[in-house]
């Protein structure tokens, strides 16, 4: 099976439509499919739900589809550092479901792993657990939470093999391998493809049986908060 494609266009190319759910992976500014999410702004896909941590900034990551007002919904835990994802969801513009950072992840890595819901203590008592099942073991209550499913998972790494193997470079890693596992289809960018056999076993991150197309490219690098000492 094929899955390294020229560019993100041909990647995407049959994979995208209206009203789709798209998981994604990054953290702030790290380890964001930028390439991708360049590629669906001028595919001009549009009312896209996006489960992701955050949605980056004003002009980078899923904020350059804010801008063009392609997404309807985020699922999302930190909403900080995007003053149009603030606007928009505070005239009413955008759908937000927040969720705890952990219990993002996890729902994504139970969606990946076909478990459909799972029961944390995590929100209990707060605005989160409104309207989901409570329920108590052991003389503690939780809340159950449902196993995210996406269209499709966009997702960036460091390295790749022709196989789909992935290998992330550091805080990269984030959210990037669960959001690759439940995406019914998943897309990944990476800054170099190797050649098959050529990585490690034991330092593969994410195995290929969860990646479906792949692209190499030059990315940005960000600092998303620029400290210095002062002189």
């Amino acid at each position: 099976m094929k899955k390294i494609y020229p560019d993100a266009a041909a990647a995407l190319d049959g994979l995208l439509h209206d009203g789709m759910f798209i998981a994604a992976g990054g953290f702030g500014l790290c380890g964001i499919p930028e390439l991708l999410l360049q590629a669906i702004r001028d595919a001009g896909t549009r009312d896209l739900t996006f489960a992701s941590n955050n949605a980056g900034v004003d002009d980078f990551g899923i904020g350059i589809l804010l801008q063009t007002r392609q997404v309807k919904k985020m699922i999302s835990s930190y909403v900080g550092e995007n003053a149009e994802f603030m606007r928009q969801y505070l005239s009413g513009e955008l759908e937000l479901e927040f969720n705890p950072q952990g219990t993002l992840a996890e729902r994504m890595r139970a969606g990946g792993a076909g478990i459909p819901g799972f029961y944390t203590k995590t929100g209990v008592g707060t605005v989160i657990a409104e309207g989901k099942e409570h329920k108590e073991f052991d003389g503690q209550t939780y809340i159950l939470e449902r196993g995210i499913v996406a269209d499709l998972s966009l997702v960036k790494a460091w390295k790749a093999d022709a196989t789909g193997n992935l290998v992330f470079r550091k805080t990269a890693r984030n959210f990037n391998p669960p959001a690759a596992m439940c995406g019914r289809v998943c897309v990944a960018e990476v800054e170099e493809i190797v050649p098959t056999g050529s990585l490690d076993p034991d330092a593969i991150h994410l195995p290929g049986i969860y990646v479906h197309r792949i692209i190499a490219g030059a990315h940005e690098k960000r600092i998303e908060q620029r400290t210095v000492r002062k002189a």
